[in-house]
């Protein structure tokens, strides 16, 4: 179960942020790749419903790495309560998923 690949989602208020926590994930070896993507967000938040910019950073991983890489954005987000969630990843090109190992090994 470990080493089964997957997509952890988290987003940033600002693109610096996210480019930053990009940056410091994948030096980390905590996700091959992160991929930002500049998305505009509706949610429920204290009562109100809000419209703002993100920007959602997807980290390509294992699932082994999930609590670290939980613990490393929560240590280094600007949210109260940022998003994290992991998606799994159940089929792949063999070549990509065995360098997404190699890379997110220490």
């Amino acid at each position: 179960m470990s080493d089964t690949a997957c997509i952890v989602l988290t987003t940033a208020g600002t693109e610096d942020e996210a480019e930053q926590l990009a940056d410091a994930i994948v030096q980390a070896r905590l996700a091959a790749c992160v991929q930002i993507q500049r998305v505009r967000s509706v949610y429920a938040w204290q009562g109100e419903t809000r419209r703002e910019p993100e920007w959602l950073l997807m980290a390509k991983t294992r699932a082994g790495r999930f609590a670290e890489l939980e613990a490393f954005i929560r240590e280094r987000h600007g949210y109260e309560v940022p998003e994290i969630v992991q998606v799994p990843i159940t089929a792949g090109s063999a070549a990509y998923l065995r360098w997404l190992g190699e890379a997110t090994t220490d």
